[in-house]
Formats: structure tokens, C-alpha cells, sequence
């Protein structure tokens, strides 16, 4: 019997690569998506192409309301969950602390933090022993930016991201007993839309000298760890930061 995966930020990529490699290892997965419908509804196809069912559920991860709605639209089309990758996250245009917004941060952090943490709320919800569930795994999408600090460029990013470390850390003991399993990946330099949205679309270009690799990594390099993670082969695998990052 399949089990039930939910992917934040699945239109596109490390998002979009993670279902359609989660339904190839025999998951049903629901594509989380915030405005893309037509990107959620194309990786949706690969989703069933490769014998899984799919579901496009457009949710805000931000917003409690629209998330708490996923979640209840996932259980009632595709069963309870049984794991969750908290993959959505923005980033904005390269600066420096002093040429930032308070509204950009609170953007990112709303997003990139406090999304990642309700999503696991309500996943724990349907997961726990303590609430009935029969367990699952967590998957966190860090960066290897929280190790970096990305000065000069997306400090508040790699703020972000350095929350989600803890979070995951701190989290992982607290339902440990309870079934479920807690980890994160820290992407290195990914070669994926997310640097054009910062206004960088040639960031892997320009700084894939300064990976010891010599090369970006692929949104399916990142995949392939997230669904071992999520896999039954990581059973005794939790409060582990994996970073996927070339040596960087």
C-alpha cells in the first residue's frame, strides 16, 4: 500500500524532483503549490505517469487557515500522511542588513520559518502515536547558507535558514517517541529558479569555483536525499542535518 507524502513548494525545483522521484519509490503525493497551478498540475502528471496518484492542493504555507485547509484536503483525497517535506522558501534580491525591509523579513521569515513549523504542526497531528496516527518522517529544507551566513547577499535568508536547523534539532527529540522522525538537508548551490527570483540568475554560473566539486548540484541530487530520509532505510536516522552541498 502507497503511502501519503506532502510536498510544500512542489511546482518546481528540488520541490517538483522530490514528488516525481517520491512516486517512483511508491508514494502518493500531494503538490503543494502557492499560484502556479499549471506547474503543480504538470508535475501532478508525472506524479501518476510514474503509477502514483497525485494532488494538487494550493495553500499559502504562511497563512493558517489555507495550510490547516491542505491538510484536511490531502487526508480526505489521498488518506492520512505519513511523511512531510517542508520545502517551500523564497528568497529576495541580493543586499546588505542595512538596505533591507522590516516587510522583507518579515516575509521571509513568515514564509521560510513559520511555515515550515505549521505545516509540521499539522502533520504531527496526523502522524503522532499520541494522536492516533501510525507515525512518519519530517523532512526540512534547510541551506548550507546557515553555515555560510550569506554576507552581503541573503543574510536574513541564511538567518532563516539557521532557525530551521534548530527547529528541526529541537523538534526531532519532542516526537521521537511518538513515531515519527525528524530531519533536515542543507542544499548547497543548487542550479534551480530560486536564484532567478533573487535576481541572480546566473549565481551557480559565477560561484560553482568556490564548491570543492567544482559544479552545482542538481534539484534531483537534493531529491535523492530527501526520500532516503524519508524512506524506511533512515529508520534509526533522526535529528540528522544532511548537507548536499558538493563539500561546501
Amino acid at each position: 500500500m502507497r503511502k501519503v507524502l506532502l510536498v510544500t513548494g512542489g511546482s518546481r525545483g528540488i520541490g517538483a524532483a522530490t514528488c516525481v522521484l517520491a512516486a517512483q519509490k511508491g508514494w502518493n503525493v500531494a503538490v503543494n503549490y502557492t499560484a502556479n497551478s499549471k506547474a503543480a498540475e504538470e508535475v501532478v502528471r508525472h506524479i501518476e505517469a510514474a503509477g502514483g496518484k497525485g494532488l494538487a492542493v494550493q495553500a499559502d504555507v504562511s497563512n493558517e487557515t489555507e495550510v490547516m485547509a491542505m491538510f484536511d484536503k490531502v487526508r480526505s483525497e489521498l488518506g492520512p500522511l505519513q511523511g512531510l517535506v517542508n520545502n517551500a522558501g523564497v528568497v529576495d534580491v541580493s543586499a546588505r542588513l542595512d538596505e533591507m525591509s522590516m516587510a522583507r523579513w518579515r516575509r521571509m521569515f513568515d514564509i521560510n520559518v513559520l511555515g515550515s513549523m505549521l505545516c509540521a504542526r499539522e502533520a504531527i497531528r496526523q502522524m503522532s502515536t499520541q494522536h492516533g496516527g501510525q507515525g512518519g518522517a519530517i523532512v526540512n529544507l534547510s541551506s548550507a547558507a546557515s553555515r555560510l551566513g550569506a554576507p552581503g547577499q541573503y543574510l536574513d535568508y541564511a538567518a532563516a535558514k539557521g532557525a530551521i536547523d534548530s527547529f528541526t534539532l529541537g523538534l526531532a527529540k519532542e516526537v521521537a517517541a511518538e513515531g515519527i522522525r525528524v530531519n533536515g538537508i542543507r542544499p548547497g548551490l543548487i542550479d534551480t529558479e530560486i536564484h532567478a527570483s533573487g535576481g541572480l540568475p546566473t549565481r551557480v554560473k559565477d560561484l560553482e569555483h568556490l564548491v570543492p566539486v567544482k559544479r552545482g548540484g542538481t534539484a534531483m541530487e537534493v531529491a535523492q536525499a530527501i526520500i532516503w530520509l524519508l524512506s524506511d532505510e533512515a529508520s534509526y536516522t533522526t535529528m540528522s542535518m544532511l548537507d548536499v552541498s558538493g563539500g561546501r
